[in-house]
């Protein structure tokens, strides 16, 4: 497995297909998307992120260069900590630990700015799965905001957690 950057013209066709019902997509986006996801949409989407929070799209690609991962990664230069967002995998390789060796590689590019003192990211309560993933890869809960998102009749709470350096 590679880290590239995200290329909206070669990749958006495959990434879009990993999320296809509303309820993954709100778990993965929190509603900042509109569902169902449109490359027009996720372009203004990708260019709003960057300009406002210097965000950098990435994909994970196997050994044919065919993408398997996606996240969005940025750098806080006041706490000097690294974010990963809108983390997702695709949905036939859920399970298979592709998420966690994205994850570690995505950490380890982090980290090689010495100035990166943790990695951070957000996961709804909801979502066990990438929870379980996230702490196997090695991220600790740091704080949690109850109720800070809806879906239907369901109340996420967001979890931020943290790997340090």
């Amino acid at each position: 497995m590679k880290l590239r950057l995200f290329d909206l013209d070669k990749d958006f066709d495959v990434v879009k297909t990993w999320i296809s019902d509303e309820r993954t997509h709100m778990l993965w986006s929190a509603n900042r998307i509109p569902f169902p996801l449109s490359k027009a949409s996720f372009k203004e989407f990708l260019k709003d992120i960057a300009s406002s929070n210097g965000d950098i799209p990435y994909v994970a690609i196997d050994d044919d260069g065919k993408p398997i991962g996606f996240y969005v990664y940025s750098f806080n230069e006041d706490t000097k900590e690294g974010m990963l967002k809108f983390v997702v995998v695709d949905s036939k390789m859920r399970g298979k630990g592709i998420a966690r060796e994205m994850l570690k590689l995505a950490v380890s590019a982090a980290f090689e700015d010495e100035t990166v003192e943790a990695v951070h990211l957000n996961v709804f309560s909801a979502n066990v799965p990438a929870r379980r993933c996230y702490e196997k890869t090695g991220f600790v809960e740091r704080s949690v905001t109850s109720d800070a998102f809806s879906y239907g009749d369901e109340s996420w709470d967001r979890i931020n957690m943290v790997i340090k350096r």
